[in-house]
């Protein structure tokens, strides 16, 4: 391939511009490879806003056309790659590589598509945005986390991720270097790989070194950033942090070391710069309480805070940094003392500065060498005083040595005055000294904070130093700067160069020396033996040494040396030659700076401070500290001193050398920094500027390094998938891709130098790729031309055989349409002919007719005319006579109407003055008191008179009530037949046709009750009608006694007024306060009564519960029903027949049976109570219904029968009753559990009797006082008698049970209980004195038991302390008795307040009814009657509806047990009829044996696991901790969740509260325990979700809850719970199914993460699409391991499908499962989608197209596993649509649709994946940028405020877990042998 093959007509190029520094244009003729002129034409310039900021003049539009000279080849302008290759990732994947392609690339990407990071090898360009951008955070660490470099997006998070995996793979310390000049970022960058280490490697001791780590920065800025004209954030020093890692690759501490600080700043900035950021803190935070004392002032008052005229930072709150400050230090350590001694320090700096150094009087700069000269400081001077006190210094000493120094000579010391610019200069180089120090030590504050005493496995260094820099003055800090990048780039070019040459060994290629730029020369000429700073420090050591003279010897030392200059003009400057540029430095100050001197008297004024660090600041350090830094130098006269201390450039020089060496031992990471324009303004790039930092960062080297050698590599597979079109078939190998391409490339480039075969990879020399990418594009096109041409040229021929035969077709329909159409000519014109002679004749009729029809109208009009005028003349003279006579009327009636007026008016007048009389005399008679009590007498005889009308009103409409009596009895005999019939359907419910007639009968019933709803409804109407005519007539009274009363309340009112005036009033008022008060002690005497009637009730109540506890026999023991001892455990476990429950309650002698009522003791009975209640004043509800009880026995007519107020009575009852029923149904469940229990009946005293006979002697010493108890006892228990007497009394004579002539069930259950709890009280009085009487009887001496026992020897009674043992024991069993006894009084309270609660729910349900049953008798009898009608429908359908719901379940039963018969019926045919007849034989032998068992009462197994407490250990260990998956898989699903909770049952069933709660606690913490151990297995933690899960609905299935017992079986019933309410612990264990269900997800999640891209993003499935471009494809990430698996679709499939298995083996729950791979599925999503959006390799079409195939797979998984309605699908939505956009079509047209598509993806997910769309071959268009601001725009009119970029891999959906009973009887498990648990439990 020559250079004609590529300069020909329309190549692009690049051509030199003054101001863009390289401009685009094209060819227009072919290089013919003579020197020639070449004409081109240039492209079009981009505007002014785009290129710079600062540009003000507009480049203007230049000639499109130019020439060129080219002389030889070497001239040819540099070649511009294909469209195709703009914007890559990567810089040294183009195919040219040169430096207009690397300053466009970087231009497109920062300024068009807004991308600051770029790769040029392993070089990491960052241009600074100046701009806050969202993708630092969390979610982008997590994105980069455990990727590989060349993977994902240019980042700074891939360059430390590269760093840390390489450091943790392959155990190699790591160092990543940030550079550039000041501005560029360099602090932020490396703050964030700090960041991003500190999240990837935080370990979780309570150190939180990484926390420490990221503090450390707000304190490095304060002290040691600050403004430049450049950088609002400069950092004036280098920084090398060590991070350092443990073998578990955590951090565990950190280094820092420090280079070169810039202590000139502290004293001089230029302008518009600033001092060290600590500074203006202080002062923006001087108002503070603990700064105050620093006597700080603004920022503008300090001398060295002032300098630059420009004391804040635009943005920047210094007051809130100073907190962040604060706060940083403590948490580093720093003590509140040390704190606030720096800060006095820093203080002490600007006030010490602030000193005025004045000259003496005669001073001048003309004075003569050797005139004394002096200066002095102002007495009055208050800055030297503040500072002194604040070093804590001699003010007088400071004073004099300020101004003077010391000169020590052999014999003699003496003292010299300074001159004012010698004493300003010692000032200054004391207060650098102090802040250098002070850096120092807080720097190695910070290293003591952060040294671990872990041992440190690996580190990672980050680098954060200073750049290339040159300026118009440069001095000694520029020089040094320069010396260390010239090292840093030495180290650079060979770590470039190793790179290239170990990949060309590893692929076996051959390769010859690659010529690189070595600055080794540059280095010698600074740091070789009689260099420069050699030079420099020998001339620090000469006693009158100079600048000038210094560089006179570098003129005669090095002025052949090629990188050695001397300037043209002056004498004090020299340059040298960098690699970056040539640098001219100015030698004044060299040598000050080089000594870095302070006055040996102001360091020792400063050790002698009160303050013990400003003392230790300025102790000389005898060992490293590590950093670089300038010890403190005694001064004196130079070359006196006899040991002279290291040089600032010597110990920079050593600093440097051991930082090379660390960055030798390690893995160099590097990242550029460059700044893009001067002006900070957000994403505008300087094409001048860039250029300048690129070739003096090393990114150009990089370039040309790579560009000497092979810099374009392709795999062979991917290259034969691109190129193959570019082969022949005959040369292809399918199965060979290496054997085809080293066939086709040679036919292709013909020079075998471009390329080289490796192992895996063919090597392209520059352009290489370029030139195949031509040849490819010409073959696309020429293949398409072809395709092109014989699609047109088939085209052409059906064209022009279509146009033949619709020739002939129109020639055919054309002569046909000729020869008719003169056949219709022939016809018209003949018909024409006829038509004229016709029409002659009708037009000549015609003309006659008009003529004559004329005439006639114009005689008729004439006439007419003459008679209209006649009648209007005799019209006009009728309408004058009328109106004559009608004004003649008005004008008569007008005068009438006048009179008139006239006369009522004088009317009105003489009346007014008669009733203006009569009012007077009215008024007169009104005052007189006589008169106001006839009125008031005769207005109370009018009330009654309407009063009694009203009754006798009401009693007419009763009457009418009455009358519909018969029809509502009538209703309710048909209501009460109705419920017959139901309850006879519910009986006979398996007879379907009789239901059915039934149903028939009622609906026929129903009619007839329509029928006669429609007679009520016509009676009502009557009834209406006539209650109208009545209710008017009341009005019209109602309303003329209304008047009346109105009338006399105005009389009494104006008679009150007139009272009032004549003193009357005084009586009035003086009554109104006696009624008053007599009402108010009314109230008060009904609230007395309310209060004490309520105080009784409630001492009633605790009286009760007194009773209760009293009644036990002994402490914890609650009675059962009966005295008589309990039943068997077989006899609760089995179910008893009704019969048998009667017959056994006939038998019983508890509390409420015949016989104890027989035996009633003397307390008042319930018949009794009865008896005074019904004497006693019935309550008002009770005399309510009286009235109608005492009407119905006396047959007397109703009268006032209210229809609605019964039936609400009725309704009222009713719902009594089921309270009633529900209350006793509770009360029974106790009595249940109380025979359960552990209570003591008589056989328990029958024992308690044996024992105290066999322990008599143990009681000697407390019969008396049992004695004394039981005395006390019985006194309480019948003074409690007494006052229950009482109270019963007073509540019979307040209260009211009964209703009517029969007492309520409300009453009888009071009244029952109450005899009950008399008769127990009895039962237990008799017991006590049965007892005592016994323990009298068996009270004898310990002589006489001796003598019975032991032969009369008292000795050997308690020989072997047998009598305390045996109290000891005794008093344990009254211990526990006592908790027993406790926990049932606990109980019985809380059911007390339940009953009360009951109870209260009860009155105000009474109450409510009341009000009710007023409102209806208030009701009209036309509304009651509508409401009775209205309910009865109502019920009658409800009743109705539930017959039907019966009827469906019947049908539902019926099919249920038709489709048993189908299977039968299958089964028998297929030849299992034997097996079907044992199973019923064995269902009949079950239950006959079922009925045997509950007849004769044997033992059955009940589903339970009995286990002794000390082998609770082993049981749990052998169910929970040793079981295997494998072994769980072959037992029965959930097997140890059902034994476990079957050991739970057994402790349940002996009651042993403390054996359960420990149970279940071993339960809980051995399934933690096991998770924790195995939390990467999945089958073990999937196993224990779903035992946990199953566990947990076993607890709810058997916890006695009727909401959880639906399902359940009669036998499964009697399994639940009886003693232990453990719904806390179902919350527990739901608690704990959520912890594994999260840890299951986390394990499956770690699984298939590194399947996710390769299987979705990158498989590509579809043969021939490839999404793969030129973009040579240079792996980056050396960190790969060897042995890393390769994952595929397959691979991620496989894992699903293992999934799926192990949950189904498992027995986990179908609707569980949804919501796990509904998780998985979004992570899975979330993972790939966020992976798309950082790798712009990814978003084109053909990628597209294989993602959206990739995820059809996935989604078919979902259906082929039923799984598709659980959700998981959707999760994949964002995905799918983020494929589906890459495949979408771009064009301004599409707006709307893409917008619409795209509902699940966010707007800034949106437009970066629009950003990322590159096309992967020259026929696809980009995305235009007019499409992605529509798009934006478009995306605003969203609701949504989501504005992420990554979707978050840590959202979780909400788990649930629902209620699956088992269908399993707890019975029929038995343990299996594997278990080993079978010698630890036993079945019962």
């Amino acid at each position: 391939m020559t250079a004609t093959e590529l300069y020909t007509k329309g190549a692009r190029i690049w051509l030199p511009d003054p101001e863009l520094v390289w401009r685009g244009a094209e060819l227009l003729q072919d290089y013919k490879g003579e020197p020639c002129t070449l004409r081109v034409q240039y492209e079009e310039a981009e505007a002014p806003s785009q290129i710079s900021m600062h540009l003000h003049r507009k480049i203007e539009r230049k000639d499109t056309e130019s020439e060129i000279q080219v002389k030889d080849k070497t001239s040819l302008p540099h070649l511009r790659n294909p469209e195709i290759l703009i914007g890559e990732n990567d810089l040294t994947s183009l195919s040219y590589l040169n430096e207009p392609e690397v300053l466009y690339n970087l231009k497109v990407r920062f300024a068009e598509r807004n991308i600051i990071y770029t790769y040029c090898g392993i070089v990491l360009v960052a241009i600074n945005p100046y701009e806050q951008l969202d993708i630092y955070n969390n979610d982008i660490i997590q994105a980069y986390s455990g990727q590989d470099m060349g993977a994902m997006d240019p980042h700074i998070y891939a360059v430390a991720e590269e760093a840390y995996k390489r450091m943790s793979r392959f155990e190699q310390n790591q160092s990543i270097i940030v550079s550039g000049e000041s501005g560029a970022g360099k602090t932020v960058s490396a703050k964030f790989a700090m960041r991003y280490f500190a999240m990837v490697g935080g370990s979780q001791a309570e150190t939180q070194v990484e926390k420490k780590v990221l503090a450390s920065n707000p304190i490095m800025e304060a002290i040691g950033n600050a403004k430049t004209t450049r950088n609002d954030n400069s950092s004036r020093f280098g920084k090398y942090i060590e991070i350092s890692f443990n073998r578990s690759n955590e951090i565990v501490g950190a280094h820092m070391r420090t280079y070169l600080l810039e202590k000139s700043r502290v004293v001089y900035q230029t302008k518009d710069e600033r001092n060290y950021h600590v500074f203006y803190q202080l002062c923006a935070s001087a108002a503070l309480p603990e700064l105050k004392k620093f006597s700080l002032m603004g920022a503008d008052k300090f001398f060295y805070t002032s300098q630059g005229k420009n004391i804040s930072i635009d943005g920047v709150d210094d007051a809130e940094d100073y907190q962040s400050l604060k706060d940083a230090m403590k948490l580093l350590g720093f003590q509140e003392k040390d704190i606030a001694m720096i800060f006095q320090i820093f203080a002490g700096i600007l006030h010490f500065g602030n000193v005025k150094i004045n000259a003496k009087d005669g001073e001048s700069s003309e004075m003569a060498e050797g005139q004394d000269q002096g200066c002095f400081v102002h007495p009055k001077d208050p800055s030297i005083g503040v500072a002194c006190r604040l070093f804590g210094v001699d003010e007088s000493q400071m004073r004099t040595w300020i101004c003077n120094k010391k000169i020590t000579t052999v014999g003699e010391t003496l003292t010299k005055p300074l001159t004012k610019a010698q004493a300003m200069f010692a000032q200054d180089a004391l207060s650098k000294f102090i802040y250098s120090k002070l850096f120092d030590w807080i720097v190695t504050q910070i290293n003591k904070a952060l040294h671990s005493q872990t041992k440190t496995h690996r580190f990672i260094g980050v680098l954060d130093i200073y750049g290339f820099e040159t300026f118009q003055k440069n001095s000694f800090e520029q020089f040094c700067i320069n010396y260390a990048n010239e090292k840093l780039q030495q180290i650079f070019n060979m770590h470039v160069f190793k790179l290239e040459q170990e990949e060309y060994v590893k692929e076996a290629i051959e390769w010859s020396f690659i010529d690189y730029y070595d600055n080794q020369p540059c280095i010698d000429l600074i740091e070789a033996k009689l260099g420069i700073l050699d030079l420099l420090d020998e001339e620090c050591k000469v006693p009158n040494g100079s600048d000038s003279n210094w560089c006179q010897k570098l003129y005669g030392k090095h002025m052949k040396h090629s990188h050695f200059q001397k300037p043209k003009i002056g004498m004090d400057t020299f340059i040298i030659n960098h690699f970056a540029d040539q640098v001219t430095y100015t030698s004044a100050g060299f040598l000050d700076k080089n000594r870095d001197a302070v006055s040996e008297e102001h360091v020792n004024i400063m050790k002698a401070s009160e303050f013990e660090l400003v003392g230790e600041l300025f102790v000389d350090l005898t060992e490293d500290t590590g950093k670089g830094r300038v010890q403190a130098l005694q001064t004196g006269p130079r070359g006196s001193s006899k040991q002279m201390k290291k040089t600032v450039g010597s110990q920079f020089r050593e600093s440097l050398t051991l930082l090379m060496e660390t960055l030798n031992s390690t893995s160099p990471h590097y990242i550029r920094c460059i700044k893009p324009n001067d002006l900070k303004a957000s994403f505008v790039f300087e094409p001048k500027r860039a250029v300048e930092q690129l070739r003096a960062c090393g990114v150009l080297e990089t370039i040309r390094i790579s560009a000497a050698g092979f810099p374009s590599r392709w795999t062979y597979p991917e290259f034969f998938q691109r190129y193959r079109v570019l082969a022949l078939s005959r040369d292809i190998n399918r199965k060979d891709f290496k054997k085809s391409c080293t066939v086709v490339l040679p036919k292709l480039i013909q020079d075998v130098d471009k390329y080289r075969f490796g192992k895996t990879k063919i090597f392209f020399r520059a352009g290489q790729v370029a030139y195949l990418e031509k040849l490819r594009a010409d073959k696309l096109r020429a293949c398409g031309i072809m395709i092109q041409k014989h699609v047109r040229g088939w085209q052409m021929k059906n064209k022009y055989k279509r146009l033949r035969t619709a020739a002939l077709g129109v020639q055919r329909y054309g002569r046909g349409k000729l020869a008719r159409r003169y056949a219709q000519y022939l016809r018209e014109t003949r018909a024409a002919t006829t038509i004229q002679k016709h029409w002659r004749g009708y037009k000549t009729r015609r003309t006659f007719h008009s003529v004559q029809h004329a005439v006639v109208k114009i005689q008729a009009a004439v006439r007419g005319f003459f008679g209209r005028r006649a009648f209007q003349k005799r019209l006009y003279e009728y309408k004058t006579r009328v109106i004559q006579s009608r004004v003649r009327t008005f004008l008569a009636r007008k005068q009438f109407q006048k009179v008139l007026y006239g006369i009522v008016k004088v009317q009105g007048h003489f009346r007014r003055r008669k009733a203006k009389e009569e009012l007077r005399l009215l008024k007169i008679e009104a005052r007189s008191m006589e008169n106001i009590k006839n009125v008031n007498k005769g207005l109370e005889n009018k009330i009654i008179q309407l009063q009694q009308q009203l009754d006798s009103r009401k009693k007419e409409n009763q009457d009418v009530v009455e009358k519909q009596n018969s029809a509502i009895k009538a209703l309710e005999a048909e209501k009460d037949r109705l419920l017959i019939s139901s309850t006879e359907g519910q009986k006979a419910s398996n007879r379907l046709a009789e239901l059915e007639n039934e149903l028939r009968q009622l609906r026929a019933e129903l009619e007839r009750e329509r029928g006669e709803k429609q007679d009520l409804v016509s009676e009502k109407e009557i009834l209406r009608q006539k209650y109208e005519q009545d209710v008017g007539v009341l009005k019209a009274e109602n309303s003329s006694m209304k008047e009346e009363l109105d009338a006399a309340n105005r009389k009494l009112q104006e008679q009150m007024k007139i009272s009032a005036t004549t003193g009357g009033n005084e009586k009035w008022e003086e009554q109104r306060r006696m009624l008053i008060a007599e009402m108010e002690s009314e109230r008060q005497h009904h609230q007395r009564l309310v209060k004490e009637h309520n105080r009784l009730l409630q001492r009633f109540e605790n009286m009760q519960g007194e009773m209760q506890m009293l009644t036990s026999p002994t402490k914890g023991h609650k009675r059962t029903p009966s005295d008589i001892s309990q039943l068997s455990m077989e006899s609760v476990a089995s179910s008893v027949s009704p019969d048998q429950k009667e017959e056994e309650e006939k038998d019983d002698q508890g509390y409420g049976t015949e016989k104890k009522k027989r035996q009633a003791p003397t307390p008042p009975t319930a018949a009794a109570m009865e008896k005074q209640m019904k004497e006693a004043k019935p309550s008002p509800l009770a005399t309510d219904s009286i009235p109608e009880k005492e009407d119905a026995e006396k047959t007397l007519p109703p009268a006032d029968i209210d229809v609605a107020l019964i039936l609400k009575l009725q309704r009222l009852v009713k719902s009594l009753e089921k309270e009633r029923d529900t209350i006793r149904k509770k009360f029974e469940a106790l009595e249940e559990q109380a025979k359960e229990g552990t209570g003591f009946g008589d056989s328990a005293f029958k024992s308690l009797k044996q024992m105290l006979t066999d322990q008599n002697s143990l009681l000697l010493g407390s019969n008396a006082y049992e004695s004394l108890k039981m005395q006390e006892l019985e006194n309480e228990n019948d003074k409690l008698k007494r006052e229950v007497a009482k109270l019963m009394e007073s509540i019979a004579k307040t209260t009211n049970f009964n209703k009517g002539a029969k007492s309520t069930p409300a009453g009888k259950e009071f009244l029952d209980q109450f005899e009950a709890m008399t008769d127990e009280l009895e039962r237990r009085r008799e017991e006590c004195l049965q007892l005592r009487s016994l323990l009298a009887e068996r009270s004898i001496s310990t002589h006489a038991v001796a003598k019975q026992s032991y032969g009369g020897q008292d000795e050997m009674v308690n020989e072997d302390n047998e009598l305390t043992m045996a109290y000891k024991s005794q008093r344990d069993i009254i211990r526990l008795l006592e908790q027993q006894l406790q926990k049932t009084e606990k109980e019985l309270k809380s059911r007390t307040s339940e009953y009360e609660a009951e109870l209260q729910d009860l009155r105000r349900e009474n109450d409510k009814q009341n009000k009710l049953i007023q409102h209806s008798l208030s009701l009209t009898s036309e509304a009651k009657i509508e409401a009775t009608m209205q309910h009865e429908i109502t019920r009658l359908t409800s009743e109705n509806l539930d017959l039907r719901e019966k009827v469906d379940q019947q049908e539902e039963q019926i099919r249920k047990l038709k489709k048993m018969l189908k299977v039968y019926a299958k089964r028998l045919k297929e030849g299992e009829a034997a097996e079907i007849q044992a199973e019923l034989e064995k269902e009949e032998t079950k239950s006959v044996e079922n009925v045997a068992h509950i007849r004769h009462r044997e033992r059955n197994y009940m589903g339970m696991l009995e286990y002794k407490k000390e082998e609770e250990t082993p049981v749990v260990k052998a169910l929970i901790l040793e079981l295997k998956p494998k072994v769980a898989t072959c037992l029965l699903p959930g097997l140890p969740a059902y034994l476990l909770f079957m050991c739970v049952r057994h402790t349940d069933f002996i009651n042993d509260d403390e054996k359960v709660r420990s149970f279940l606690t071993s339960t809980i913490n051995g399934i933690k325990k096991v998770v924790k151990k195995h939390h990467d297995d999945v089958e073990r933690v999937t196993l224990w979700l779903a035992n946990t899960c199953r566990f947990l609905h076993t607890l709810k299935q058997y916890s006695g809850e009727k909401q959880f017992q639906t399902e359940n079986t009669p036998r499964q019933n009697e399994h639940c719970l009886r003693n232990f309410d453990l719904s806390e612990y179902r919350q527990v264990f739901s608690d704990l199914a959520v912890w594994i269900y999260q840890t299951l997800i986390k394990n499956m999640e770690a699984t298939i993460q590194p399947s996710i891209v390769p299987a979705v993003l990158e498989h590509e499935a579809i043969a021939g699409l490839t999404g793969s471009k030129p973009s040579g494809l240079r792996g980056r990430s050396s960190s790969r391991a060897e042995d890393t698996p390769e994952y595929s679709l397959d691979s991620l499939m496989k894992s699903m499908n293992l999934f799926l298995r192990v949950l189904t083996q498992h027995a986990v729950d179908p609707e569980l499962i949804k919501q796990i791979f509904r998780q998985v599925y979004y992570f899975l999503g979330a993972s790939a989608l966020n992976n798309l959006l950082l790798r712009k390799d990814m978003c084109n079409w053909s990628k597209g197209m294989q993602i959206r195939y990739n995820l059809s797979h996935m989604e078919q998984w979902l259906r082929d596993n039923k799984l598709q309605e659980s959700g998981a699908g959707s999760s994949l939505e964002p995905i799918i649509q983020a494929s589906q956009l890459l495949q979408a079509r771009k064009t301004d047209s599409d707006v709307d649709s893409v917008c619409d598509m795209c509902s699940k993806l966010t707007v800034p997910q949106i437009v970066k994946i629009l950003n990322l769309y590159t096309p992967v071959d020259e026929f696809e268009e980009r995305v235009p940028i007019s499409f992605i601001r529509k798009i934006q725009q478009k995306l605003k009119e969203r609701e949504s405020t989501d504005t992420s970029l990554l979707m978050d891999l840590k959202f979780s959906y909400s788990v649930t877990f629902p209620f699956n009973p088992s269908s399993i009887a707890l019975e029929t498990i038995e343990v299996p042998e594997q278990l080993n648990i079978a010698k630890l439990v036993v079945r019962c």
